[in-house]
């Protein structure tokens, strides 16, 4: 690939995680989906416990 295409993409990838971590619902978003995946987790794991 092009150089200057790579560094490109590398660039934007570098501002848009600039940008979501100043912003407070992109943080509030990021919260909320790690909430999300941790009650998932512990109901899958009392699941499985119940099973045995």
């Amino acid at each position: 690939m092009n150089d200057k295409f790579l560094f490109g993409v590398i660039l934007g990838m570098l501002g848009g995680a600039v940008l979501a971590t100043n912003s407070v619902k992109a943080r509030q978003a990021v919260k909320k989906g790690q909430e999300q995946v941790l009650e998932k987790a512990e109901t899958m794991k009392k699941k499985s416990q119940s099973k045995e």
